[in-house]
């Protein structure tokens, strides 16, 4: 009798996502919350996890909600003016107190020879040190901040050497002025100039919120910084709009991508890292190619751009006419004017899928991810339409969508009405695929 572990199927799809982020830089920012005792060791295993298949790992964390248990304890009630604390002797006593517990814990966690634990014998150098350095906020609005202080720089230097010695960096919410003082930083921040200075492939957000959704409750998986900014004005969140705010400064200023996911969810590291389909919010930089809805006035650069695959028997000829009917169907890629790469997603609403249709890019800008932003694309139109499946029908790029999740079906797989219209001679394949309803495609890594 055949024995099946649902593990072993997910591990062997994750190697794709295994090999893309060896050797890459993540930048991983822990609130407070997240690493509170009954919280943090699963966190912290994951963190290991990642350590040890090769990515290298800046740790930021957190400690505003044990400093707020603490001053609660020692009865203590600091100013607060413009969202931070002002903080006096008292007040930083028990800030460098709890930063300097929260980090013993975790080096701990780290450390080998946890007989009970998963990281039994695993050897991980996780090394901190005054590596952020600070300004005094000053007086602002006639407040005097005193302790409470702003990343002045990241010793960028320092922490890549760290990181090329394998170790994991690990930064507190400190940081060290000229002067010798020791000031109270916000996590966020930290971890934000420090993906910026290390031009890093990944800042990865741990709060409270699980991504940001949209009106609807639909997580939005993939916003455009325009469409993130504008979304979390709905929320009164705080931290949520902190998080996203970092999120779309970094992408601005080069970091690869940024994740926001919730230490509520248990695993939501590795399953937005090594899924198909991430559970929290990604946001990439403002592309210089930009994915939109096509226009009327996109007509002439769509069949520019069909032509040759038409040629070739790839794709079925549409008419200028077919095109202008149906141009609300159609998302486009865009480079600096020009319409570089098409698909469009004809919706059968009666049988609750849609055909995934007409995919082309340029043949001058091949071999990137612009097939995988136009499935995206695609599959996200789908699910805020409320559709559940895509099919595709295709003569030459099989394997692609195989790769991209899609399985071969029968032409009972197809809706009645497009069944009435199957071409036998092009004896097209078949393929389907279910789309999941916690956000749109993982592309890229």
């Amino acid at each position: 009798m055949d024995i099946s572990f649902p593990f072993a199927d997910w591990f062997r799809n994750s190697s794709t996502y295994i090999d893309a982020h060896r050797g890459r830089t993540f930048v991983v920012l822990i609130e407070g919350e997240g690493l509170t005792p009954e919280r943090r060791a699963p966190l912290i295993q994951d963190l290991a996890l990642l350590h040890v298949l090769g990515v290298r790992l800046v740790l930021v964390f957190g400690v505003r909600a044990q400093v707020r248990e603490a001053l609660t304890d020692a009865g203590l009630t600091p100013q607060r003016h413009q969202g931070r604390f002002v903080v006096d002797d008292a007040c930083m006593s028990l800030i460098e107190r709890e930063a300097s517990t929260l980090r013993l814990a975790i080096e701990a966690r780290l450390s080998p020879g946890l007989s009970n634990t998963p990281l039994h014998g695993v050897e991980i150098n996780a090394i901190s040190g005054n590596l952020v350095m600070a300004k005094p906020l000053g007086i602002r609005e006639g407040v005097d901040f005193l302790r409470a202080g702003e990343v002045r720089r990241v010793r960028r230097d320092a922490i890549r050497t760290l990181l090329d010695q394998r170790s994991l960096v690990v930064l507190p919410p400190l940081g060290y002025s000229s002067t010798g003082e020791v000031f109270d930083l916000d996590a966020a921040d930290i971890a934000r100039h420090t993906a910026i200075a290390l031009e890093a492939d990944k800042l990865i957000i741990v709060g409270r919120a699980r991504g940001l959704h949209n009106l609807q409750g639909r997580l939005m998986r993939q916003p455009s910084l325009k469409e993130a900014q504008s979304m979390v004005r709905e929320y009164d969140d705080t931290e949520l709009a902190e998080h996203v705010h970092i999120a779309c400064d970094a992408a601005r200023q080069g970091v690869g991508r940024t994740h926001l996911i919730s230490w509520q969810d248990r695993d939501a590291l590795l399953a937005e890292l090594f899924t198909r389909d991430g559970v929290g919010t990604m946001i990439t930089r403002e592309r210089y190619e930009q994915l939109r809805g096509a226009r009327l006035d996109d007509i002439g650069g769509l069949l520019e751009l069909l032509r040759p695959l038409e040629e070739r028997g790839m794709l079925v000829a549409r008419s200028r006419e077919r095109l202008e009917q149906e141009i609300d169907d159609y998302v486009v890629i865009e480079r600096d004017g020009m319409v570089i790469g098409c698909a469009a997603l004809h919706s059968y609403p009666e049988a609750r899928s849609a055909e995934l249709a007409c995919v082309a890019v340029h043949t001058s800008y091949r071999g990137g991810e612009r097939g995988d932003l136009l499935l995206e694309g695609v599959e996200q139109r789908a699910r805020d339409q409320g559709l559940e499946a895509l099919f595709a029908l295709t003569t030459h790029t099989l394997h692609w969508f195989l790769e991209r999740g899609f399985v071969q079906a029968g032409l009972d797989a197809l809706p009645e009405r497009r069944r009435q219209h199957y071409n036998p001679q092009r004896n097209s394949r078949v393929l389907l695929k279910t789309l999941s309803t916690s956000g749109a495609l993982k592309t890229g890594v």
